[in-house]
């Protein structure tokens, strides 16, 4: 597909057997591409359309794969009891009975394993070869070599006309049977995407002129008003213009605990209500929801390998002409040396060692960890772009945070409040509060809140003055303020000598401290820090058992940042770095030969994102920093960067697992298959012994990796 004008990228999912590709191609041509590499292709529209074409391909293909493995199975049972009762030897007297016999094998080959040869005659005429190879042409051979043994048995002295009719129908029935497990299998990997899709409502309630009714979810359009009560789940993205509800939202963010919703407030589409009744207004719909979003997300990772994966696909593009050379020297070697009947034997290691070094297991090590890890994650409140994230994060020592909106909440708020001079805590409040009405700095907005949360009424400023870089002042009820730093104190003269202590003290905690002077003497003193989270020091904790070293990264003042970080229990601080300082800050850790995830919420953390080996977002941040990291997490949670690392860890194991089962199986199966054993024992493989361990083998790593979609976090 790569090769098809206008695409600039291509993903294929071989465990669901569809492709994402990136660009803007000609459609038709790209499905002449596929079905020119010996596949079918098609296009879908929109995820439920494929959803229910791939669930309708995944029952068909368990249905079809059944059929042919009870079919050859029946056949080669049957032969096999036979050849117990009567033997497997052609005589002059039952000659007619097995050509027949070949010629209903035949016929059940072509039924129940038909795939296998036209796969194994394209792939031969484009020059290349799969597993289907290996089964066409080690069930072919011993067809061919029986089917010549029945018509001219004669040729061949009498210990050597023992028929394979039984191994060919039985390979290719027990084939079938593991793919069919195998699909079964896929399809349970897939839940947690499946999850999300159901997710979604089929209708919403409309509320217009005429009242409230219900409309199917595809007639939604931008600015409905939409209502939700309790048990609803959300149709569409949008903001809540009346009411208030508690919605649970854990299928965005992981956490169970539902969040209280009110006029304002952002709601997104598969959030259920557990409480409530509001109204609201579509803003997102269809593609441009959070939750499609999701899902995109996660099919693209799906689709995704790590280097891991890639190495796995290398091997196995050379394997199987190496099992040919082997499989053809092994029969070569038996037929040279080996004892009578020579040509028997020849047939047996030859289809033996075809048969049981076929990689399905190798194909599947990577892609069905992906698959069910991705999927779990999703779950967890953690989006993975791209596969490869997972392997590097997995082999990350380093943890850079940005500090505010990452470790701390990024909304300073006034944490002490200090009286002096006769002054009330509601006087000064509100003295503070009514010059800073309308400001937009932040620590203006911090006092302004605490007035709000205590519910005072503030007078109109008569007066407003600001002072650049030293506060404000004005006159509030016929009183001259001055509110700002100690400087502005200094230049008016205002005394603040018997506040000293608690400045000094509150300063060295990388507190902001302002000054309110009331008629030129002081009247209060705030004390403003912007908080940290409160799962971060926990999280942070997790953090380091795992045996990562953190560090912070911010653009404050030193004293504030070794504050927060002695706090936080941070390793390591560097401050007072603007964003492209930022990005050089990762570098030199990564010269230091560390591996780095950068974990960021802002515009300025987009540079350093980047620069990162692995890159953490946080949902709520800015789109930039969305759209740059490998990894997005849906909760605002540092205890989900511990979530998401422990997890891609669980991931890079299975996917080792798979791999190392995969690997030794072939390892250990080609010798024995070859007749390793022989010399020893007199131990031959037999060629149907081989068709039941490759089909095991399969199912053994496709079972490995839905141990995933159980993975459980551990503190």
């Amino acid at each position: 597909m790569l090769n098809v004008n206008g695409v600039s990228d291509a993903q294929i999912n071989l465990a669901e057997r569809t492709a994402l590709v990136f660009g803007q191609p000609d459609t038709n041509a790209l499905i002449r591409a596929v079905i020119d590499a010996g596949y079918q292709a098609e296009l879908v529209e929109d995820e439920t359309t494929r959803r229910e074409k791939q669930q309708a391909r995944i029952r068909a293909e368990i249905s079809l794969r059944k059929r042919q493995g009870v079919i050859a199975l029946s056949l080669g049972v049957l032969l096999m009891v036979w050849g117990f009762i009567d033997g497997m030897i052609v005589t002059a007297t039952n000659q007619a009975f097995w050509i027949a016999t070949g010629f209903v094998t035949l016929i059940v080959m072509i039924f129940s394993g038909g795939h296998f040869y036209r796969s194994a005659c394209h792939n031969l005429r484009k020059k290349s070869a799969t597993m289907d190879t290996l089964v066409a042409l080690g069930t072919g051979t011993a067809w061919v070599y029986s089917m010549f043994v029945s018509v001219y048995p004669d040729f061949f002295p009498l210990q050597a006309r023992h028929l394979y009719f039984e191994a060919s129908a039985m390979i290719i029935g027990l084939i079938n049977i593991g793919k069919m497990l195998e699909a079964k299998a896929k399809q349970h990997s897939s839940r947690a995407l499946e999850r999300l899709l159901d997710l979604t409502p089929p209708t919403a309630k409309v509320v217009d002129e005429q009242g409230v009714h219900e409309i199917p979810l595809a007639q939604v359009r931008e600015e409905m008003i939409l209502r939700l009560q309790t048990g609803d789940r959300v149709s569409v993205d949008g903001t809540i213009i009346q009411g208030v509800a508690w919605i649970d939202e854990s299928m965005l963010t992981g956490e169970p605990i539902a969040v209280e919703k009110q006029t304002g407030d952002k709601v997104s589409a598969g959030t259920l209500v557990s409480d409530g009744t509001l109204l609201f207004r579509a803003e997102q719909i269809g593609q441009q929801t959070t939750l499609s979003r999701i899902i995109r997300l996660v099919r693209q990772a799906q689709s995704s390998k790590p280097k891991i994966g890639q190495l796995a696909d290398n091997i196995a593009a050379v394997f199987v002409p190496v099992v040919v050379t082997i499989a053809i020297l092994a029969a070569i070697l038996w037929y040279a040396v080996g004892p009578d009947p020579k040509l028997s034997y020849t047939l047996v290691v030859f289809t033996t060692v075809l048969i049981i070094a076929c990689p399905c297991a190798l194909g599947l090590a990577t892609p069905m960890s992906i698959i069910a890890g991705i999927g779990r994650a999703a779950e967890l409140g953690v989006l993975v772009r791209d596969a490869d994230a997972l392997q590097k994060a997995a082999e990350a020592d380093t943890i850079v945070f940005d500090k505010t909106g990452t470790l701390t909440k990024g909304e300073p708020k006034v944490t002490a409040l200090y009286c002096f001079n006769g002054f009330d805590e509601q006087q000064i409040v509100t003295f503070a509060a009514a010059l800073e009405q309308g400001a937009g700095h932040p620590l203006a907005k911090a006092v302004s809140a605490l007035a709000t949360e205590r519910q005072l009424n503030l007078p109109q400023p008569e007066k407003f003055f600001t002072l650049k870089g030293l506060g404000v002042s004005g006159e509030v009820a016929g009183a001259r303020i001055l509110l700002g730093n100690g400087t502005l104190m200094a230049q008016r003269r205002i005394d603040i000598q018997s506040a000293t202590d608690l400045t000094d003290r509150e300063s060295a905690k990388g507190a902001t401290v302002i000054f309110l002077a009331v008629n030129d003497q002081l009247a209060g003193v705030f004390v403003i820090r912007d908080p940290l989270r409160e799962d971060s020091v926990t999280a942070l904790r997790r953090l380091h058992r795992q045996g990562y070293r953190l560090v912070m990264l911010t653009g404050d003042q030193e004293k504030t940042a070794q504050a927060i970080a002695e706090e936080a229990g941070i390793d390591q601080v560097i401050a007072g770095v603007l964003p492209d300082g930022k990005a050089q800050a990762i570098q030199a850790l990564q010269q230091q030969g560390h591996k780095v995830v950068m974990v960021g919420d802002g515009i300025n953390d987009a540079p350093a994102l980047a620069q990162a080996d692995v890159s953490i977002a946080m949902g709520s941040g800015s789109d930039i920093a969305v759209e740059t990291a490998e990894l997005t997490l849906m909760r605002h949670s540092i205890s989900a960067v511990a979530d998401g690392l422990m997890l891609s860890k669980g991931i890079l194991r299975n996917m080792k697992q798979n791999l190392f089962g995969a690997f030794v199986y072939n390892a250990l199966g080609i010798p024995l298959a070859a007749g390793a054993l022989y010399p020893l024992f007199s131990v031959l493989l037999n060629p149907m012994v081989a068709g039941a361990a490759m089909a095991l083998s399969s199912i053994t790593v496709v079972t490995n990796a839905n141990r995933l979609l159980r993975f459980k976090i551990k503190d």
